[in-house]
C-alpha cells in the first residue's frame, strides 16, 4: 500500500509489477522485469518511488514521476536472493545478501552509508528478510542460522563514523529446543512485540522486544506450513495463512461487569444488603435547587458530521498526518426485489417483462465491464532492462544506478 491508501502495488508471476488505483480499480502503470520477483514496496514517504527485488538481479529503485529506474549498489561477491527494505521514514534502504552482508544505502543519492556482516562463528549466514518496526528505530533481520536479530538503526548508522566497527544486535531471538527455521517475522503495531512463524509447522512464537522474553507460543493445525503472517496495526490480533486457510488469533474476552459501573463490586456469594434512606427515591428531597443560568444551555448546537478529522494514534509519533488518505470505499447496496402478494395476471406479465429487461441490461453492462477490464489489464508495460554487469554473480563492483530512456505509458 501507499501511505495514503489510494495506490496498491503488486508483483505477478509473469514478472510484471503493477501500480493500481484503489478507487477506480485501474492499472496506472505496469513494469516488466527480466526475471522472477520476490518483493515490491512503496516508499513510506513518497508515493512516486517504489522498490523492487528480483530473484537474480540487484534491487531496483523506480521513480514513476520521471519514468527512470536505478539499480542499487551491491557487493562484488557472488550473491543470490538479495533482500531489501525501506526504513520507517523512507530515507534509507537496507539490503542483505546470501553472504550475510547488510548495506545501508541512502535513498536519494543511492550511496552506501555503512555495511556490516552477520556471522555465526567463523562462517557467514544468509539474510532471509529485513523488517522494520512501525514505531521507533528498531528493525529485525531473519537469517538462515535460525536466529532473529534485532538492531537499532541509530546504532547502525552511528557505526559509519568508526571505520571497521561492527554494530551489535540488541536482541537475539531463537528456539533453542527445536532449532526452528523462521518463515516470516513481523512487529506488533506498537513495536513492543515480535511474532515469528515456523517454516516447518503452523506455530507462532511471540517475544517481547525490549528484553527478548518468549511470551507465548500459538499452535495451529498439524500438517500445515505457514506462508505469511501479519499483526493488526492497533489491536492484539494476528492473522496467519497456511495451506490456503487464514487463521485469526486474538485474546479470549472475559466479561467484566465492573467496567460498566464505577461502584459495581463482584461478589463470590450473596450478602445481605442494607438499603439507604434516599437510595431508591424517585425524587431527591435533599437535592438543592439550582437557579437557572443564562449561559446558553438551551441553544441548539450544530454538529458537523461531514468533516473527517485525523485520528492521532493512527500516525507515528512526530510525523505529519496524511491529508489525502483514503478512509473508505464507496459501495452501492444491493436492494432485493419486494415481493408482491396476490398480483393479477396482467401485473405478473409486467413484472416478468420488467425482470427480463433488467436481466438483459445487466448482461450488457457486464459485457461492457469485461471489455473495459480487458483494456485496463492489457496496458502497455514499461520494460526494466538490466545491463550485462548487473546480473548476480559478476565479480566487479557495481555502479549506483542506471537510467534508461523508457517509454511513457
Amino acid at each position: 500500500w501507499s501511505r495514503s491508501g489510494r495506490k496498491l502495488i503488486s508483483a505477478s508471476t509473469d514478472w510484471t509489477v503493477g501500480v493500481w488505483d484503489v478507487l477506480s480499480g485501474e492499472c496506472d502503470k505496469q513494469y516488466r522485469f527480466p526475471g522472477p520477483l520476490t518483493k515490491v514496496q512503496f516508499n513510506p514517504r513518497n508515493k512516486n518511488v517504489i522498490l523492487v527485488c528480483s530473484l537474480k538481479h540487484a534491487p531496483v529503485l523506480i521513480d514513476m514521476k520521471n519514468d527512470t529506474h536505478h539499480i542499487l549498489p551491491f557487493d562484488s561477491e557472488s550473491e543470490q536472493n538479495i533482500v531489501a527494505s525501506f526504513d520507517r521514514k523512507g530515507e534509507n534502504i537496507y539490503t542483505g545478501n546470501s553472504k550475510g552482508k547488510i548495506m545501508v544505502i541512502e535513498a536519494d543519492t543511492r550511496k552506501i552509508i555503512v555495511s556490516f556482516r552477520i556471522t555465526t562463528g567463523t562462517s557467514s549466514t544468509s539474510i532471509k528478510s529485513i523488517e522494520f518496526s512501525p514505531k521507533g528505530s528498531v528493525f529485525l533481520v531473519n537469517s538462515s542460522d535460525r536466529v532473529i536479530r534485532v538492531y537499532d538503526s541509530e546504532i547502525v548508522l552511528s557505526a559509519a563514523d568508526y571505520e571497521g566497527r561492527e554494530p551489535e544486535s540488541i536482541q537475539k531471538l531463537q528456539d533453542l529446543v527445536n532449532r526452528t527455521q523462521w518463515k516470516k517475522c513481523c512487529f506488533a503495531g506498537d513495536g513492543n512485540y515480535i511474532v515469528a512463524g515456523s517454516a516447518r509447522q503452523h506455530a507462532l512464537s511471540i517475544w517481547r522486544t525490549n528484553d527478548g522474553t518468549l511470551v507465548k507460543i500459538l499452535n495451529g493445525t498439524k500438517g500445515e506450513t505457514i506462508l505469511d503472517i501479519a499483526w493488526h496495526p492497533l489491536r492484539a490480533t494476528i492473522a496467519s495463512i497456511a495451506s490456503g486457510v487464514i487463521s485469526v488469533w486474538s485474546h479470549s474476552l472475559v466479561e467484566s461487569w465492573s467496567a460498566f459501573a464505577p461502584d459495581f463490586k463482584e461478589l463470590d456469594e450473596n450478602v445481605e444488603y442494607s438499603e439507604k434512606e434516599d437510595e431508591f427515591d424517585i425524587e431527591d428531597e435533599d437535592k438543592s435547587t439550582k437557579a437557572p443560568s443564562n449561559d446558553g444551555d438551551g441553544e441548539e448546537l450544530e454538529v458537523d458530521i461531514t468533516t473527517v478529522d485525523d485520528v492521532p494514534f493512527l500516525d507515528s509519533s512526530g510525523e505529519d498526518s496524511e491529508s489525502e488518505h483514503l478512509v473508505s470505499l464507496p459501495v452501492a447496496p444491493e436492494m432485493d426485489e419486494m415481493e408482491n402478494f396476490g398480483p393479477s395476471s396482467l401485473e405478473k406479465e409486467d413484472f416478468e417483462y420488467e425482470n427480463e429487461r433488467k436481466r438483459k441490461l445487466d448482461q450488457s453492462q457486464e459485457d461492457n465491464e469485461d471489455d473495459q477490464v480487458a483494456k485496463i489489464t492489457l496496458a502497455t508495460p514499461i520494460d526494466i532492462n538490466f545491463s550485462a554487469d548487473s546480473a548476480i554473480g559478476n565479480k566487479r563492483q557495481k555502479l549506483s544506478g542506471i537510467n534508461d530512456n523508457t517509454n511513457e505509458e
